[in-house]
């Protein structure tokens, strides 16, 4: 997939193109000296990283203010959230977590270089105070019996939890309801036929 492709398919404003470039170039810079990503990901950055990321951004509300990536890694897919907010002016601000401080210099470094609206937290989450967050988004981070009791302490009154999902979602699923109370809606993913977007609200635990 070629960045115009990407563009044409993806549900992005009109204007950020050029910082996905950024971004890309900036990956590839960094990933030769630190595991960002596997670097035979790296030639499809448009349709793996990029176009997986970008189509949660039609789930993200305008008017959640506060969105929480959680294990943001190379910024899968925290930064796109952040560069959509940016082009579309909206009142939003990402925070990006990421324990591991090399990986937290690359996140840092990307939302200057495209003046990005992030908070960047070199910190493990549980031991952040709450952040009280309208969304939570996470790639590849957690199972979901791990990753909902660091959501409960970091989500907001009727805030969402948007998550990229492989194909172990049913079994994640019926492992979390054994806890948790929450209503779940799976969206099939653009850029892999096996994955999904898993959208969860009314999180309560049992």
């Amino acid at each position: 997939m070629t960045p115009e492709q990407f563009a044409a398919q993806a549900p992005i404003h009109p204007n950020s193109l050029e910082d996905y470039r950024t971004w890309e170039a900036l990956l590839q810079k960094w990933n030769a000296r630190i595991n960002l990503v596997a670097p035979k990901s790296l030639p499809d950055f448009w349709q793996r990283h990029a176009l997986d990321s970008a189509q949660v951004l039609p789930l993200v509300s305008d008017s959640a203010r506060t969105i929480v990536d959680f294990g943001s890694g190379a910024g899968f897919p925290g930064l796109a959230i952040a560069i959509e907010a940016k082009h579309k002016g909206a009142d939003q601000t990402v925070h990006l977590i990421e324990s591991a401080g090399k990986k937290a210099s690359f996140l840092k470094t990307v939302s200057r270089e495209t003046n990005l609206p992030t908070v960047i937290h070199s910190d493990r989450i549980e031991a952040l105070p709450t952040l009280n967050a309208d969304v939570i988004t996470a790639r590849a981070f957690a199972p979901l019996p791990r990753l909902l009791p660091l959501a409960w302490q970091h989500l907001a009154k009727d805030g969402q939890i948007i998550l990229l999902k492989g194909e172990a979602v049913g079994a994640e699923l019926s492992e979390a309801r054994k806890d948790w109370g929450f209503e779940a809606q799976q969206t099939p993913s653009l850029s892999d036929d096996s994955g999904c977007i898993l959208t969860i609200s009314g999180l309560t635990p049992q």
